[in-house]
C-alpha cells in the first residue's frame, strides 16, 4: 500500500513539474523596464502576502493592491514590437495596475511565490486563452477580458448577482474606429485581427450596476474589500473606461486606483460615491472578484 502511495505522489510530483516546465515564461521572453528590481519586488511582496492567515482571493487583491501605493502613473507602458509580455513595476497605468496585482494574488492562491509563477499569471490573464499572440491576442476590451478569464475559471463577475444590476447592449469597435490612436493597428493583419476580435462584440450585453445605485449608502451591502471595479462609460464603441479596486473604510467604499490626473496609484480620497458624482462619464460598474482556486 505504501509503495503504491510513492507511486501516486512521484507521479503528481513529475506531472506537476511538467506542467511548469511546458508553461513557464522564461525571462528572454519578456520585456522588462528593471529585472533586477522588478524581481526582487515581485518576489518581496509575494512572500509577505503568503504569510497572511488563510486570505480569501478578495484579501489578497486589497493587500497587495495597497503595496504599490504612490506608484507613478504612465500610459502606453505594454507598447512595443513585437508584442511581448511586459513587466513594469516603476508606472502604471488602471489596467496594468489590476492585472499586476490580480496576476499576484492568483500566484498566492496557487501557493507559489516566485516572479517565474506571477510571469505565467500575468500572462495567463492578459492574453487570450493565456497566451502571447501578437497585438490582438491582448485583451483590450475588459468585456473580452472578462469572457475569456471567467471561461479559464480565473475570475468570477458578480455583478448580475448584485442588488441594482441592469443591463447595457453596445457594440465595442472603439479601436479600429480610432485606428490611428493605436501605432500597432497600423499592421494591416494585426488591424484585421482587431476587427475580427471586435465582431464577437457587436451588440455585446453585459450586466452593469447604475452609478445611482453605487452612489446610494446601500453600496456598502454590494461591494466588498477587494473587489475589481470597472466603470462603464457613454463613450461610442468603448464598454468600460477605467479601472480599480475597492477598499472599504469603516465601511465606506473607496477607490483605490492608477490615476492619471493624480499621477500616481492612490487611494482617493473621495468616498465611491463623490468619485462618481465628479465623473458624469461613468454610467455604472462591474464587479469582478477572483476566483476561489
Amino acid at each position: 500500500m505504501r509503495t503504491y502511495i510513492k507511486r501516486v505522489l512521484a507521479a503528481a510530483f513529475l506531472a506537476s513539474a511538467a506542467y511548469s516546465s511546458i508553461h513557464a515564461v522564461g525571462p528572454g521572453e519578456v520585456r522588462w523596464n528593471n529585472e533586477a528590481s522588478d524581481t526582487t519586488r515581485i518576489t518581496g511582496i509575494l512572500i509577505e502576502a503568503s504569510a497572511l492567515k488563510s486570505p480569501s482571493p478578495n484579501e489578497l487583491v486589497s493587500f497587495i493592491g495597497q503595496k504599490f501605493i504612490a506608484t507613478p502613473y504612465a500610459a502606453g507602458t505594454l507598447e512595443g514590437t513585437p508584442e511581448t509580455l511586459t513587466v513594469n513595476l516603476d508606472s502604471m497605468d488602471c489596467t496594468t495596475f489590476m492585472e499586476t496585482v490580480a496576476a499576484m494574488a492568483l500566484t498566492i492562491e496557487e501557493s507559489r511565490n516566485s516572479w517565474q509563477d506571477f510571469l505565467y499569471n500575468l500572462e495567463r490573464i492578459r492574453y487570450r486563452q493565456g497566451r502571447t499572440d501578437g497585438y490582438a491576442s491582448r485583451l483590450h476590451y475588459i468585456s473580452d477580458w472578462i469572457v475569456d478569464n471567467t471561461h479559464r475559471g480565473t475570475i468570477q463577475e458578480v455583478t448580475d448577482r448584485l442588488k441594482g444590476s441592469a443591463y447595457q447592449v453596445k457594440t465595442l469597435d472603439y479601436m479600429t474606429s480610432h485606428r490611428n490612436a493605436y501605432p500597432a493597428l497600423a499592421d494591416s493583419a494585426e488591424y484585421a485581427r482587431m476587427k475580427s476580435v471586435e465582431t464577437g462584440y457587436r451588440s455585446h450585453r453585459f450586466p452593469y450596476i447604475k452609478s445611482a445605485a453605487l452612489m446610494s449608502n446601500g453600496a456598502k451591502d454590494i461591494l466588498r474589500d477587494g473587489d475589481i471595479i470597472a466603470f462603464t462609460t457613454k463613450t461610442d464603441g468603448l464598454d468600460v473606461s477605467h479601472i480599480g479596486i475597492i477598499l472599504m473604510d469603516n465601511g465606506t467604499p473607496r477607490l483605490l486606483h492608477a490615476s492619471s490626473k493624480a499621477g500616481k496609484v492612490i487611494v482617493d480620497p473621495r468616498p465611491l460615491s463623490e468619485y462618481l458624482q465628479k465623473n458624469r462619464s461613468i454610467t455604472g460598474g462591474r464587479i469582478i472578484r477572483l476566483a476561489r482556486l
